[in-house]
C-alpha cells in the first residue's frame, strides 16, 4: 500500500490492513444484511475514491447515528489528499468543529480491499463517474448500503447495470440512494407546496416544446469558492468520458426536481418518458483558465482528444426537452468558467398552472439569491389574491415567518426568512440525515427507487438523442 505521509492530518490514520465490519444478521436474502435502529454510532461509513468535493461535504457535520471513524479507500494521489485536507478543515474550524477520524487505505487494490474487508456498512462515493456505476453494482453485490453522489450513470450503455443494481439491492436487503440536495432548497420546496394548492395554482398545464409546463435551468461555474476557499478541480473533471457530459451530470438534479414537483410521490415508469429533442455544446477553456482551476501547466494526455488550437472544448452544456406523463418539460444546464463579481451558481425555474406561474429567479436583481414569484394568469385578480394570501398563511404553520408581498398588478413575491437559506453545502447534511432515517426505518418511500430509475433513464436517453 501507499502511505500519505506528506499530510500532517491530526485526524488521519493510515491503514496497513482494514479490519472490523458491520454487524451481520441471520436474515433471509430479502432482508437487510445489516439492521439499523437509529442507535448512536451504528452506521460505519466508508468513503470510496473521493475525487469530488461533495464527498467531503457529507462530513461537514456530525451525526449521532454515524461512527466518527470513517474508512477511506482510494488510489494514492491529489484527489484523496485534497479530500483529507477538507475533512481536516472541518475538524479544525473555530466554530462547531467536527471530530472525524479518517482511516485511509491507498493501495492499488483499494476497491477490492474495501469489498473483502468491509470495515463499514455504508459506502459513500463522489468522484470519477466513469467508474461509479461499476462501483455501485459491486458494492451492492457485496451486501453494502450505498449513498452515491449524482450521477449514478453517465452513458446509455451502463443504464441496464444500474437497473440491475437496484434489483440486487432489493434482493440483498440493502439501500441504494443518490444525493439530491436541491430538494432541500427552500424556494423549490415552496414552489412545490404552492403548486399543490388548487385554489392558487389550478392544474399544471400541458405546455408545448417551445413553452414547457415546467422548466428547470441551471448555470454553474468551473472556478468558484467552496467553504471559503478557491475550489481546485481534478483534471479528469474536464474529461466528459470520466465526469460525464452536462446533460447527464448536473441535469440529474433538474430532472429529479421536475419529477418531484410535477408528480410528487407518484410512482413513475420509463414508459412515462418521451424525449422530444436534446442538444449539447461546449465551454471552451484556455490554458490560463485550465491552470487557474486545476493548478496544472498542461492538459493531460487524455484531454488531448478535446483540444483544438490549444483550447480545451468541454461538452458540459446540455438541454433535454421531453414529455413526462404527457406534460412538456425542459431541463438545461450551462457551465461558464467564472461568475461575475458577486454572482454564483444560479437556478431558474417556472411551473405554469391554470391560475398562475410559479417562477424562481436568481439574477442580479435578486442579489443572486433565489426568489420565488407568483404571476397570476387568473381573470379575477381579487379572488386570486385572496386565495394566495390564505394559502401562504396556511403554509406559515409549516414554514413560520413566510409572507407574500404584491410587487405588480398581477405579481407577488414570497418573502422567506433568511434562516431557511442554509446554502448548498448544508443540503448535503440534510440529505444524509434523511438517508440515515430511511436506514433506521428499513426502507425508502415506495416511489423513490422507480423514480430514480426514470430519472437516469431520462438523462441517458436525452444524451443518446443529443448525440444523433
Amino acid at each position: 500500500m501507499k502511505y500519505l505521509s506528506s499530510l500532517a492530518l491530526s485526524a488521519l490514520v493510515v491503514l496497513s490492513a482494514c479490519s472490523g465490519g458491520g454487524k451481520k444478521s441471520d436474515k433471509t436474502q430479502n432482508e437487510p444484511t445489516t439492521m439499523f435502529s437509529g442507535a448512536k454510532g451504528e452506521v460505519k461509513l466508508m468513503t470510496l475514491d473521493p475525487g469530488h468535493f461533495h464527498s467531503a461535504l457529507v462530513q461537514k457535520t456530525m451525526y449521532d447515528q454515524v461512527d466518527p471513524v470513517v474508512y477511506v479507500f482510494a488510489p494514492d494521489g491529489e484527489d484523496v489528499k485534497d479530500h483529507l485536507k477538507r475533512i481536516e478543515g472541518f475538524n479544525t474550524r473555530a466554530e462547531n468543529p467536527t471530530s472525524w477520524e479518517e482511516k485511509v487505505y491507498t493501495g492499488d487494490d483499494f476497491f477490492e480491499k474495501m469489498i473483502s474487508e468491509k470495515p463499514g456498512n455504508v459506502m459513500m462515493t463522489a468522484g470519477n463517474n466513469a467508474k461509479k456505476t461499476d462501483y455501485i453494482y459491486k458494492t451492492i453485490e457485496a451486501g453494502i448500503n450505498v449513498l452515491a453522489d449524482k450521477p449514478m450513470v453517465i452513458t446509455p450503455d451502463k443504464f441496464p447495470m444500474l437497473e440491475k443494481a437496484f434489483q440486487l439491492a432489493d434482493e440483498k436487503g440493502v439501500m441504494l440512494y443518490d444525493v439530491m440536495t436541491e430538494r432541500h432548497e427552500i424556494t423549490t420546496m415552496l414552489q412545490r407546496e404552492l403548486s399543490q394548492i388548487p385554489e392558487v395554482f389550478g392544474k399544471l398545464l400541458v405546455g408545448t416544446e417551445e413553452n414547457p409546463a415546467i422548466t428547470k435551468e441551471s448555470v454553474h461555474h468551473f472556478f468558484k469558492y467552496v467553504s471559503g476557499s478557491a475550489l481546485k478541480r481534478p483534471a479528469w473533471f474536464f474529461d466528459t468520458e470520466q465526469q460525464g457530459e452536462g446533460i447527464v451530470d448536473v441535469n440529474t438534479h433538474l430532472v429529479d426536481l421536475i419529477q418531484w414537483e410535477a408528480f410528487p410521490e407518484v410512482i413513475l415508469s420509463k414508459s412515462d418518458v418521451e424525449i422530444v429533442s436534446a442538444k449539447r455544446w461546449t465551454t471552451d477553456l484556455t490554458p490560463v483558465m485550465f491552470k487557474k482551476v486545476t493548478y496544472l501547466d498542461e492538459y493531460p494526455e487524455y484531454l488531448q482528444k478535446d483540444v483544438d488550437n490549444n483550447v480545451l472544448k468541454v461538452y458540459c452544456n446540455g438541454e433535454i426537452n421531453y414529455k413526462l406523463k404527457g406534460i412538456y418539460a425542459k431541463a438545461s444546464v450551462i457551465w461558464n468558467f467564472q461568475a461575475p463579481e458577486g454572482a454564483a451558481d444560479t437556478h431558474y425555474s417556472i411551473m405554469r398552472g391554470e391560475k398562475c406561474n410559479l417562477v424562481i429567479q436568481q439574477g442580479e436583481k435578486e442579489g443572486y439569491k433565489p426568489k420565488l414569484y407568483i404571476e397570476s394568469t387568473s381573470g379575477d385578480i381579487q379572488e386570486f389574491a385572496g386565495s394566495l394570501y390564505n394559502a401562504v398563511e396556511g403554509l406559515s404553520a409549516k414554514y413560520p415567518g413566510i409572507s407574500v408581498e404584491k410587487i405588480g398588478d398581477k405579481k407577488w413575491a414570497l418573502n422567506i426568512p433568511a434562516e431557511y437559506n442554509v446554502g448548498h453545502e448544508a443540503h448535503f447534511g440534510q440529505v444524509t440525515e434523511k438517508y440515515l432515517k430511511y436506514l433506521a426505518e428499513g426502507k425508502l418511500p415506495e416511489w423513490e427507487v422507480p423514480n430514480m430509475l426514470v430519472k437516469y433513464y431520462t438523462t441517458t436517453e436525452g444524451m443518446k438523442a443529443a448525440m444523433k
